[in-house]
C-alpha cells in the first residue's frame, strides 16, 4: 500500500521550501539502506530505523554501504537537498546530486565577475578583508594577502595547540591514506569536509557554481575552498583540535569531529551566514535569490526571447 501511495506524492513546488539557511546542516550515513516513506526517507542499520524530514536538511552524506533506492533520490531531488558521495568517515567527496536552485541567473553573474581581472581581484580582496577585521588590505597585491593569511593560520594552529594541549608540527596527509595521518591531522580533514559539504550545499543551492572561485582556481570546488576558508579559523580548526583533545578513542575521533562541526554550525547560524556572505560578496540583493523555474532562448539583438515558440526565419510564429 505505501508503494502505491508514494507514487502519487505530489511533488513539493520550490517556493514551498524552507530556505537553506533555515536547514539543518548535514547527516552522514554510511552502512545502511535509505528508502523514501511518503515525504521523508527511511535510514535503515545496525541500530534500526529512522524516518528523516529531508526537506529540512542542508546535505546528506552517503558513504560507504549505502544503498539508496530511485524513491529516494527523487525525493531528495525534489527537495533541493544536496546529496555528496563521500569516501569513509565523510572526508572525501566522490560525487554529487543536482541541489535546490534551477535558475542561472546568479551563476551568469558569477562567471561574469570571475572573468573580469577587475572585479576578480575586487571580490578576493573582500574575502581575505574579511578575515582581518579593522584593517585595510584593499591596496595589498595577492602575493601580499597570501602571506598574511599563512601568517595567521600559522598562528591559529599554534593558539590551538597550546589551548588544547595537542602537540602540532605541520598540516601533513595524504588524501589517499587517511589512517597515515596523525589523529589531529585526520581531525582537521573530517572538519574541513563537514565544513566544505556546508559551504558546497549553500553555493549549489543558490544557483552558483562551485568551480568558479575567486582566489581559488582549476579545481571543481575552487568557490567552494574560497568560501570554507572565510570561517576554518574559529570552526573547523578548534573544533579538531578540541576533539582530539578530548577524545580517548582513535576510532571515535571522526565521528566526534562531526558531532562538533554539527553543534557549531547550529550555534553560529554558519548556513544563515554563508547566504549572507555571499550574498553580499556578489552584491545581490537578498529578495533575489530565489527564484522559480525560468528559461528562455539568448538572441544577440533582444538579449532573452521566449521559449517553447516554434519561429520562423523572420523571427515570427508559426
Amino acid at each position: 500500500m505505501n508503494k502505491n501511495r508514494d507514487v502519487y506524492v505530489k511533488k513539493v513546488e520550490l517556493n514551498e521550501l524552507p530556505r537553506i539557511g533555515d536547514r539543518v546542516s548535514f547527516i552522514y550515513v554510511e552502512h545502511a539502506k535509505i528508502h523514501r516513506q511518503d515525504s521523508s526517507i527511511t535510514v535503515a542499520d545496525q541500530h534500526g530505523i529512522v524516518r528523516v524530514p529531508v526537506s529540512m536538511i542542508g546535505i546528506f552524506m552517503l558513504g560507504p554501504g549505502t544503498d539508496i533506492s530511485h524513491r529516494a533520490m527523487e525525493l531528495l531531488g525534489d527537495t533541493g537537498t544536496s546529496v555528496l558521495w563521500t569516501g569513509e568517515r565523510g572526508v572525501r567527496q566522490y560525487a554529487h546530486g543536482r541541489a535546490l536552485s534551477h535558475s542561472s541567473r546568479f551563476l551568469e553573474k558569477q562567471a561574469g565577475l570571475v572573468s573580469n581581472t577587475r572585479s576578480r581581484l575586487e571580490i578576493a580582496r573582500k574575502m581575505y578583508q574579511m578575515r582581518f577585521a579593522g584593517e585595510d588590505v584593499s591596496k595589498l597585491t595577492m602575493q601580499q594577502l597570501r602571506g598574511r593569511e599563512g601568517a595567521r593560520i600559522r598562528t591559529v594552529y599554534r593558539n590551538m595547540s597550546k589551548e588544547y594541549h595537542v602537540s602540532w608540527d605541520k598540516r601533513d596527509y595524504d588524501p589517499e591514506d587517511f589512517f597515515d595521518a596523525t589523529p589531529i591531522n585526520q581531525a582537521l580533514s573530517v572538519a574541513n569536509v563537514a565544513l566544505y559539504g556546508l559551504a558546497y550545499s549553500v553555493i549549489v543551492a543558490l544557483g552558483l557554481s562551485p568551480g568558479l572561485g575567486f582566489v581559488h582556481t582549476g579545481h571543481d570546488l575552487s568557490f567552494v575552498y574560497d568560501i570554507a576558508d572565510l570561517y576554518k579559523a574559529w570552526t573547523s580548526i578548534p573544533a579538531a583540535f578540541q576533539t582530539v583533545s578530548e577524545c580517548a578513542e582513535e576510532e571515535e575521533l571522526p565521528r566526534e569531529v562531526r558531532k562538533k562541526m554539527r553543534d557549531i554550525f547550529t550555534e553560529t547560524k554558519l548556513l544563515e551566514r554563508i547566504v549572507k556572505d555571499i550574498q553580499n560578496l556578489l552584491e545581490v540583493e537578498e529578495d533575489q535569490f530565489f527564484e522559480v523555474d525560468s528559461i528562455s532562448l539568448w538572441d544577440d539583438k533582444e538579449r532573452l526571447v521566449s521559449y517553447g515558440v516554434n519561429y520562423s526565419e523572420d523571427s515570427s510564429c508559426r
